[in-house]
């Protein structure tokens, strides 16, 4: 988890910063490990039969509510408190749903990233995971919505990734970079993942 949140949370245990699950598990390595184990194989199955092919934030936020269902209350649903993590802030609560009508409409106007170069491809990838991570529009689970609509949409536009591949540090260092402007990294990754 590892979230700095607002000292109000509605959606966390009393006196803890463990978010109140279905399971009512109150151990946050417990919690984490569950979270994992049940997203995954909620990942790997939207991954083999999307239940969307439409590229906007309701799509994202089903992908969400998809692969934590089982564990929140709240899944799908935007956050209503303001979150960072690592020293990045992420966007405030109130600005979430206007920010994400701005991200996806550019989305669709640029057809969903298709028939652009390698090159070409690789920069609007590294664009969009950079905007769509600053929003961060869940309490948790953002990351793993995000590769999963990243990998949804790249397939569709012809080409293919796979984040389990990738080294997962590398990726989280370059996502801080990212946050601070500096994408070299990020961008290097890409290149080499995009296929």
């Amino acid at each position: 988890m590892g979230y700095s949140i607002d000292p109000i949370s509605a959606n966390c245990y009393p006196g803890t910063t463990i978010l109140i699950n279905k399971f009512d598990i109150q151990d946050e390595e417990k919690l984490n490990e569950i979270e994992s184990v049940l997203s995954s194989a909620r990942y790997a199955e939207w991954l083999s039969a999307p239940q969307s092919m439409a590229f906007d934030f309701e799509h994202y936020k089903a992908i969400h509510r998809f692969l934590f269902s089982d564990l929140y209350d709240w899944a799908g649903e935007v956050r209503t408190v303001n979150i960072s993590k690592k020293g990045t802030q992420f966007a405030p609560a109130e600005n979430i749903e206007h920010q994400a009508e701005l991200i996806f409409k550019r989305l669709k106007q640029l057809n969903y990233f298709k028939g652009l170069s390698h090159g070409e491809f690789v920069e609007e990838i590294v664009d969009f995971y950079c905007i769509t991570n600053a929003l961060h529009p869940f309490r948790e689970g953002n990351g793993r919505t995000q590769r999963a609509f990243l990998t949804q949409l790249i397939r569709n536009a012809g080409y293919d990734i796979s984040f389990a591949d990738m080294d997962t540090e590398l990726l989280m260092i370059a996502t801080i970079q990212s946050a601070q402007g500096v994408t070299d990294m990020l961008k290097q990754i890409f290149h080499e993942s995009i296929k």
